[in-house]
């Protein structure tokens, strides 16, 4: 079957719940964190997608680069006749993947999961309008609690799991190891997993491509405000805020914080919160965790799979994995 079918695993106010549950409990906690996810309004997609294309900022070209050049020996590895896409938002490095794919004579179908069905539905009508004869399940879900694949059968196995971006990095340790045992559940034998990890580098690199000159940056992380404002009537004021980007050679990790330029109050009605910030506190709003590959392999095989093939890009910047269930 052909075409487009689009599935909501998700309640109808999930996103409105989740945002009032992580507001409260990131607010109230100390010392005070939000999670990135909230960045991603229309503004804030838009912002992303202008730092994509910042000089500093390396990770998109760098596996883009990496898809271009192994992006055959992946689609022969895998033998993938659905491609499962986590987080597809406007399916752009997707269509490398697709390309390749359908050359080898496997495409069969493609699903996307994102948490935004407007997103899902645009991108899919593109995708229609390129690959005729491909069908696309998008699933309407939020891969950090479920993913919810469809059952895999003989005309959608064997199946790729694409997790790119580096999103992974954006989870602590532990929520790492909850989200590939997760996905190490729905896959089956013959499947595989695509996964995209940011590579430790020197510090400096790391800092400028999330601390541009251009302030593109530090504009999407307080677009995590602006988000607050409008949807829980919370009277942040952006300007008192100063975007922070520091390297946590410990935890070898990427961590942006907003600072407090003064002692404030705000207010969060919607959820019935005052929240006080000293002068110079600073709240965390993303982690991006850079990777070695002994790490990720450790990470995978803990989860239950066997990483068979590792590419990076000409520089080493970007590693991208192919691991089957072990």
């Amino acid at each position: 079957m052909t075409g487009l079918r689009i599935d909501r695993l998700l309640p109808e106010d999930f996103l409105a719940s989740a945002l009032r549950e992580d507001a409260r409990a990131g607010l109230t906690a100390s010392p005070k964190s939000l999670p990135p996810k909230w960045f991603y309004d229309a503004t804030g997609s838009a912002l992303f997608d202008k730092i994509t294309e910042l000089p500093e900022y390396y990770p998109t070209n760098a596996e883009r680069a990496i898809l271009r050049s192994a992006a055959g020996e992946i689609a022969a590895a895998s033998q993938a006749r659905t491609l499962v896409e986590l987080g597809s938002g406007s399916s752009d490095k997707t269509r490398l993947l697709l390309d390749a794919l359908r050359q080898a004579g496997t495409l069969h179908s493609y699903i996307p999961v994102d948490v935004s069905e407007a997103a899902l539905a645009a991108a899919a009508r593109g995708l229609l309008a390129e690959y005729p004869g491909l069908s696309i399940h998008a699933l309407v879900s939020d891969f950090d609690r479920r993913l919810g694949l469809p059952e895999a059968g003989e005309a959608n196995s064997p199946r790729m799991l694409a997790f790119l971006g580096s999103t992974i990095g954006n989870m602590v340790p532990a929520e790492r190891a909850e989200f590939l045992a997760r996905s190490r559940a729905e896959l089956r034998a013959g499947d595989t997993l695509l996964l995209g990890t940011d590579l430790v580098k020197d510090p400096a690199t790391l800092v400028a491509a999330y601390d541009d000159t251009a302030g593109v940056t530090a504009a999407f992380n307080k677009n995590v405000l602006a988000v607050l404002n409008a949807e829980l009537g919370a009277d942040f004021d952006l300007d008192a805020f100063e975007h922070v980007a520091l390297w946590d050679p410990r935890a070898e990790w990427i961590e942006m914080r907003l600072r407090s330029a003064f002692t404030q109050r705000v207010r969060l009605p919607a959820i019935d919160l005052t929240v006080e910030f000293g002068a110079g506190e600073e709240m965390r709003t993303e982690i991006s965790a850079k990777f070695r590959r002994e790490g990720v392999q450790a990470e995978l095989a803990a989860a239950g799979f066997t990483l068979r093939s590792w590419w990076t890009d000409p520089k080493g910047l970007f590693g991208l994995s192919l691991s089957t269930p072990a």
